[in-house]
């Protein structure tokens, strides 16, 4: 009698293991998934190396860097062990993509700003020492300028002061937080600065503003190098005359490869970037489903293990993260501390 009451409790635990960490179907995981920005990847490698290190039983996190966009396709698709835990993001969570997570019975989602970043224009050290301004840059790599097809060839063609070397810039994929930065902080003040009827196009049609202002051109002035930005300044070395754009902390990682473009005169350094001075800064995040925090083994110490690492003298502001105000970070920590959810009313 002992023995079947055993062999049933133990066909119960069974069941249960079978059964979602979450209860969002997909069997069970002990470790910690994550997905996103290319950007935040080096940063959360080295938390989970932190939280690895910390705990020897503790499985090693397995990271993917699929680019902002993918990730959050991923992270949103739903909820349990089949599904990822973490989204790394170059930029802030859309509205849209929210509703995705909802539709997908997600849950509480939680915004976790980790640090801030720059959207670097960069060439070789032996480059031709380019100065630009967003309006430059619009110019050159929209598709349709002013409403009608980009003529440019070289920079010259763009502003008579730049040299007349072809336009070529490596830049990463539509999917990537990092080309939506590109497109919000760089080519729409580049648009409304050269266009003066863009603000108004805005207003009433936002899609043919985008189209006008945010469409990049696919015609070889701008070359998809991928979601490796590594890979980009392997191409700045082979061909001095391009511009590869990526966060601060590839510029940072490879400053002895390749320099940094101004904008507006202003450098992407550290403290330009850091007070808001650079025109490309953005915030770093992290989103996170709630519903895995408890169920998910070290989720919760992990982020813990994250908020010790973000500050002015951490490990990863040695690795190029730009730390954020200490307001910000201590909103962050107690987002861990506390599991308090976004509010979806600030997404747009």
């Amino acid at each position: 009698m002992k023995r079947i009451a055993a062999m049933v409790a133990l066909a119960a635990l069974s069941l249960v293991a079978c059964r979602d960490q979450a209860n969002g179907g997909g069997g069970t995981r002990d470790q910690i998934a994550v997905v996103g920005s290319s950007t935040v990847y080096p940063f959360t490698t080295i938390a989970a190396e932190r939280f690895v290190a910390a705990d020897p039983d503790a499985r090693p996190p397995v990271i993917e860097s699929t680019g902002t966009g993918a990730g959050m396709k991923l992270f949103c698709a739903g909820v349990g062990a089949a599904h990822p835990d973490i989204a790394n993001a170059s930029r802030r969570m859309k509205r849209s993509e929210y509703d995705t997570c909802q539709k997908n019975r997600v849950g509480p989602i939680l915004e976790i700003q980790v640090g801030i970043d720059g959207i670097a224009f960069a060439e070789a050290m032996r480059g031709p020492a380019m100065a630009l301004t967003p309006a430059d840059i619009y110019r050159a790599l929209a598709a349709t300028p002013l409403g009608r097809p980009n003529p440019a060839r070289t920079w010259r063609d763009v502003n008579s002061a730049l040299p007349a070397v072809p336009i070529q810039v490596y830049g990463p994929p539509a999917t990537s937080g990092t080309r939506d930065a590109l497109a919000e902080l760089i080519l729409a003040p580049g648009c409304e600065a050269t266009d003066p009827q863009a603000k108004a196009l805005k207003e009433r049609d936002e899609d043919a503003y985008k189209q006008r202002c945010l469409r990049v051109r696919e015609d070889g002035g701008y070359i998809d190098a991928g979601e490796n930005d590594n890979l980009i300044v392997q191409k700045l070395s082979a061909n001095p005359n391009a511009l590869g754009v990526f966060g601060y902390s590839y510029l940072e990682e490879n400053a002895g490869t390749v320099k940094g473009v101004p904008l507006n005169g202003i450098e992407p350094t550290y403290d330009a970037i850091a007070s808001g001075a650079y025109p490309g800064a953005r915030p770093l995040l992290l989103y996170v489903k709630k519903a895995h925090l408890r169920a998910i083994p070290g989720l919760q110490r992990f982020l813990e293990v994250y908020a010790t690492l973000w500050n002015p003298d951490g490990p990863m502001v040695k690795r190029g993260l730009i730390a954020a105000p200490q307001a910000i970070r201590a909103r962050s920590a107690a987002i861990i501390r506390t599991g308090t959810p976004l509010d979806p009313a600030e997404l747009h």
